[in-house]
């Protein structure tokens, strides 16, 4: 396996990637001096068997995000226990003999993340956006014994709109998750369209988002005296159950 070393981000509108940055830095830290890691930008998914043709003996592993998460299950030859119940995929791991294997490691970033805000009236959550991570933070939320309910701008099974969230529903769900890119940068004047006037100091408030650190989503919540918290932890976490799933 010596002679892999590279590595690569599939995702689309991606140059903003916290992943690249970090590898790369760690790869410095390490003395890597060989290991790559690559933005792979594509507009569709079908582009993927590109990035992996005839190269496969360099790659050791990929990154996944938005909005491939779920659409690259197809390319893979084997999907892990979590990542195949949850439905999406973050880290796809090359195997010696060029196998794809596709792994969730949001769910232990999310998890650990969160674990340390929650109090005993965290019993319920609402879940902003129905995309590959929203079904990680779901799994998560299981393993915590936290019900939930997505939120979708479309009607869907086991989903709110957002125009029907009343006082009763925010008021009853006291932890409200963004999985949707809203007030990533440089958009950082939207957020999610929920009614944030009946937000009190019993909420959690937490946004995938990290940059800008505390996008308009948390600081209506601040506002509100909402304890808050972004998802820079969660990705360095679930980066680092990457590279030891890379490495093992």
């Amino acid at each position: 396996m010596s002679n892999r070393f590279k590595f690569g981000l599939i995702g689309k509108n991606i140059s903003y990637s916290f992943s690249r940055k970090y590898f790369l830095e760690k790869f410095q830290k390490l003395g890597l001096k060989t290991y790559q890691y690559k933005n792979y930008d594509l507009p569709e998914i079908e582009e993927f068997p590109f990035v992996i043709y005839h190269r496969e003996e360099d790659f050791k592993g990929f990154s996944v995000t938005i909005p491939y998460k779920q659409s690259i299950l197809k390319y893979l030859d084997a999907i892990e226990g979590d990542a195949l119940k949850i439905g999406a995929v973050n880290t796809i791991k090359v195997t010696s003999d060029n196998k794809l294997v596709g792994y969730n490691t949001d769910v232990y970033g999310f998890q650990k993340s969160i674990e340390p805000l929650l109090k005993t009236h965290h019993k319920k959550a609402l879940i902003l956006g129905t995309g590959g991570a929203s079904k990680a933070v779901a799994y998560a939320l299981d393993q915590l014994n936290i019900g939930y309910q997505f939120v979708s701008r479309n009607v869907a099974e086991n989903s709110l709109l957002y125009s029907i969230l009343t006082k009763e529903i925010i008021e009853e769900h006291t932890i409200i998750i963004n999985c949707t890119p809203l007030g990533t940068h440089p958009n950082i004047d939207d957020s999610p369209n929920i009614p944030y006037k009946f937000i009190t100091n019993k909420h959690l408030l937490f946004d995938l988002i990290y940059n800008p650190s505390e996008s308009k989503f948390l600081q209506e919540g601040k506002k509100r005296r909402a304890n808050i918290k972004n998802g820079l932890e969660m990705l360095e976490l679930q980066a680092e159950k990457s590279w030891e799933i890379w490495n093992s």
